[in-house]
């Protein structure tokens, strides 16, 4: 009897079962940072955050730039791309969401671009505004090597986006901790009329969230040097304008790979949190 109970509660309709509808002043842009994983695997690096925002009724777009380029030459192609949104669209601004190198761009293309004209807000996801200790150890590998790892990537950049000349060495060395506090930081101030927020994220080492054993080394690697981490970007790094939160997920995660029945609630709560947040702050 319990059991044909149970399976009958299977049938049972919910009232509501699509998604939570969010209501933004603007739509959301989102701009994907350094590497092609992403792309590899889907249409783009925040194609399923995209697909998961618009699930909730929110107008949102995620394009593709090129993947391995300077963060001046990666901005140039965001601003491009938010000025045909808005003119396509009919909107006068966007809130821009930004994964990891997404980030710098932006808030370069804010800073010295007139990109301000056309953002409203610009929210970071696990960017590394203080640089990245994973970057300085890979540029510490020998010469050889990164020459190696330079050649590969800037073949896979231009074969994936051929618009625009891959610079891999060039974006890497931008994303070293001296370089972006000593250049980078200095050189690209806040805009007073720019609502800045950023969220960090940690797992692994110094945390009760656990990670693929594949980025182990790097994760215990950026522990050492500036604490709890995604594998990719510190929570230190990550912190820029208004903290929000950290999130436990890894750099991957936050784009949905590597997902397993587990994270994905967490991934899932992370979008919907990142919207109500934009909500109540008027965005």
């Amino acid at each position: 009897m319990a059991d044909r109970i149970t399976l009958l509660k299977r049938f049972e309709l919910q009232e509501h079962p699509q998604p939570n509808l969010i209501r933004l002043r603007y739509p959301v842009f989102l701009c994907h940072g350094y590497g092609a994983i992403g792309s590899v695997i889907n249409s783009g690096p925040l194609h399923d955050p995209c697909m998961e925002l618009r699930s909730h009724g929110i107008p949102a777009i995620a394009p593709n730039i090129v993947p391995y380029a300077r963060i001046e030459t990666r901005a140039e192609n965001w601003v491009r791309l938010i000025k045909e949104f808005c003119e396509d669209y009919k909107c006068e601004k966007v809130n821009v969401v930004a994964h990891s190198m997404g980030g710098l761009d932006m808030r370069n293309a804010i800073s010295g671009l007139d990109a301000s004209d056309y953002v409203a807000s610009l929210t970071t996801i696990a960017t590394p505004h203080h640089g990245s200790s994973l970057a300085d150890l890979i540029l510490k590998a020998p010469e050889l090597v990164t020459e190696k790892l330079s050649e590969m990537f800037d073949w896979f950049g231009d074969n994936m986006y051929p618009k625009t000349k891959s610079d891999a060495l060039g974006s890497l060395e931008q994303l070293t901790c001296d370089y972006t506090k000593e250049v980078f930081n200095p050189e690209n101030p806040d805009h007073e009329e720019v609502a800045y927020y950023s969220y960090s994220a940690a797992v692994g080492k110094g945390t009760e969230h656990s990670l693929n054993p594949v980025y182990k080394f790097q994760n215990s690697h950026i522990f050492d040097k500036e604490g709890p981490n995604d594998a990719f970007v510190s929570v230190k790094s990550a912190q820029w304008g208004d903290h929000v939160e950290t999130v436990p997920l890894s750099h991957l995660a936050q784009m949905h790979v590597q997902v397993n029945k587990s994270t994905q609630k967490v991934y899932e709560k992370f979008w919907w949190d990142l919207l109500l947040m934009l909500s109540e702050k008027g965005h």
